[in-house]
């Protein structure tokens, strides 16, 4: 299987994520100055730290999956779609703070990093305060399924977070570890966003159990993609430190597909860089992968997820969420291809 499929001819051009968003202005325009509003609820002395963590610089992939999947087709933002957007945000924000402490990562979007900016201290704290407010907000809808939904979210991409971080350092990680783990910490966030935007826009209960399907499988891609894109990404472009899966022990995708394709010596020395038993080479193993193919085939692997995604979407053709949605899959595609060495 090819890392890109021919788009239909239906299909518009695949763009990156921030010319298909476009059509968000409105609603990213709402969710910027919910978001800002919120900075008053936290306390006057970590403020400004809030503050640094709620930009506009991110693709806010996660809140847009709120509105697309909510989509009526009048291009406007309901109050509680907009709220649960903040909400599934928030959460998000949380965890990327806790991620940069972990991988001691020093950019993120293309500025300093919350615990570089802090201190580890401080910003794993922040973190906490911020998934603290997402259920706050959560508790405020009429009905309890959205704090109930958020809650157990929550926990899984914590808990996806604590399997990854135990891990580290180890070489003992199967392919099926691997995918149960992005599952986890990434994808959940999208089932998410796509179960809470096509629920509160009131759309059949098929409609909100497929676009969750969906949700779920662009989330493992978007993961895989962001895998690949550590070692084949630039750093300039892509805004945040590149390289920190090896250098913090982390086996991904890529690295699991190297560690089965190198011959048994190299093989020891990768494993050595992975248990930090030497410095990681990291220009060595961006050869090595180009060597033995690792691009492609960890581009097939966001490939098969992305049909799973499309897939999932079939039965509903005629509602209107659905034709935006899959305009992400060609966009994610547009990103992979973007990385090809």
């Amino acid at each position: 299987m090819p890392v890109t499929t021919t788009r239909p001819s239906d299909r518009p051009a695949a763009q990156d994520f921030a010319t298909v968003f476009a059509r968000l202005k409105p609603h990213m325009g709402a969710l910027d100055v919910f978001l800002r509003n919120q900075l008053a609820a936290f306390e006057p002395e970590i403020r400004e730290m809030a503050d640094y963590c709620i930009d506009t610089s991110g693709k806010r992939i996660r809140p847009a999956l709120v509105f697309l999947s909510g989509w009526s087709g009048d291009g406007t933002a309901s109050t509680d779609l907009v709220r649960v957007a903040a909400v599934v945000e928030l959460v998000h924000l949380a965890t990327l703070v806790h991620d940069d402490i972990m991988d001691e990562a020093n950019m993120r979007r293309s500025r300093q990093t919350a615990s570089r900016q802090y201190g580890p201290e401080a910003a794993v704290l922040l973190g906490d305060a911020l998934f603290a407010h997402a259920l706050h907000l959560a508790s405020q809808f009429p009905t309890t399924e959205v704090c109930l939904e958020v809650s157990n979210s929550t926990r899984k991409v914590c808990a996806g977070e604590i399997v990854q971080t135990l891990r580290r350092g180890t070489t003992n990680i199967t392919r099926q570890d691997y995918f149960r783990v992005i599952d986890l910490k990434t994808a959940e966030l999208f089932r998410l966003s796509c179960f809470l935007g096509s629920k509160l826009a009131g759309f059949p209960l098929a409609f909100v159990e497929d676009s969750s399907r969906f949700g779920r499988h662009l989330g493992i891609a978007y993961q895989i993609y962001d895998d690949l894109a550590d070692f084949f990404g630039q750093e300039k472009s892509i805004g945040k430190t590149l390289g920190t899966d090896l250098v913090s022990g982390k086996v991904t995708l890529p690295l699991l597909a190297l560690l089965d394709r190198l011959p048994a010596e190299e093989r020891a020395g990768l494993v050595d860089e992975i248990l930090g038993r030497r410095q990681p080479d990291l220009p060595g193993r961006l050869r090595q992968m180009g060597e033995h193919g690792i691009f492609a085939a960890v581009g097939e692997e966001v490939e098969s997820e992305l049909l799973k995604a499309e897939a999932a979407l079939v039965p509903h053709g005629g509602l209107p969420p659905v034709p935006l949605l899959r305009q992400l899959c060609d966009t994610l595609r547009y990103r992979v291809g973007n990385l090809r060495p």
